[in-house]
């Protein structure tokens, strides 16, 4: 029996198949409201900038060799193109009851709230450490005013939306201007070797788009470094290394196929199989079969 891989879900993308409120505007998810009574664990991958504010409960977040705990009334603010560990869940004298809401940063609101505030638009050289941070009470007072939306999420116009994550910001602002500045920095990510980043996220489910954010470049820019370093197509040269680490795992490994293709970044199956027969002319199937027959004869 091999070890179980759990897929890193996409956030917000993967809160449509949770059982939690939503709040959209234009279509793209910037809230997400969550209660739960049990322990959960999972592995989520961000896809965009995200404030993580607990209510009731502990949230664990653990990703690289960083951990932070997020207990009632505190928040953390997460960077996007990461793959999180988590582990949450409700406390005795709480009824284990799991209360948190999760805010998407999306780049266009940070600019328009740049361009109408008054907070000083200096670059920083580089960029603080996550923290936990406490919710005071004008920030409470803040969530309390959202609830009500989640019960009716469709009958809530952009706009209005738009005008409460607006007011998110300048509440932060007022309660935690470090904080505020940590979201701003977020706008530009620090120049990184490329080769740094691809160790690091070849086998996560991330696109060439958030490699480049990773790596501090632009998406044109990250395309012509990388073919530089590797002498070949960025997308290429990955699905190539995602399918030869498959490839090992398949021949010697007892997990499931659908479990290789979730360990090698890959995000269904079908797409999987369809690049294995293009690579190597037979589907996995038939690979790890002649591989548990030559197993056999060896044995034998």
């Amino acid at each position: 029996m091999g070890p179980v891989i759990s897929k890193a879900v996409k956030m917000p993308q993967g809160l449509a198949k949770a059982s939690v409120g939503m709040l959209k505007m234009k279509g793209l998810s910037v809230m997400g409201s969550c209660a739960y009574s049990e322990i959960k664990t999972g592995r989520m991958y961000l896809q965009d900038h995200v404030l993580l504010v607990v209510l009731e409960g502990v949230y664990i977040v653990r990703y690289g060799d960083q951990e932070y705990t997020v207990r009632k009334n505190e928040m953390v603010l997460l960077h996007k193109g990461i793959v999180i560990k988590y582990e949450k869940y409700g406390e005795e004298d709480s009824r284990h009851v799991l209360d948190y809401m999760m805010f998407f940063l999306k780049d266009e609101l940070v600019h328009e709230f740049m361009r109408i505030s008054s907070f000083p638009s200096s670059k920083p050289v580089s960029t603080a450490p996550a923290a936990v941070h406490s919710v005071n009470v004008r920030l409470l007072s803040y969530i309390a005013s959202l609830k009500p939306y989640f019960e009716e999420p469709e009958g809530i116009q952009d706009e209005l939306i738009k005008l409460k994550m607006l007011e998110l910001l300048f509440d932060i602002l007022d309660a935690d201007k470090g904080l505020l500045s940590r979201i701003l920095q977020l706008r530009q990510q620090r120049h990184t070797s490329i080769v740094e980043v691809m160790e690091k996220n070849l086998l996560n489910p991330v696109s060439l788009q958030d490699l480049a954010y990773l790596s501090g470049r632009s998406l044109s820019t990250f395309k012509r470094d990388f073919r530089k370093i590797y002498n070949e197509p960025a997308f290429q040269w990955i699905r190539n290394r995602r399918l030869e680490k498959a490839k090992e795992l398949l021949t010697h490994s007892g997990i499931s196929i659908t479990e290789v293709c979730l360990a090698t970044g890959f995000e269904n199956v079908s797409h999987f199989s369809k690049v294995w027969k293009r690579k190597y002319g037979v589907p996995p199937s038939a690979m790890r079969s002649r591989s548990a027959a030559e197993n056999s004869i060896v044995e034998k």
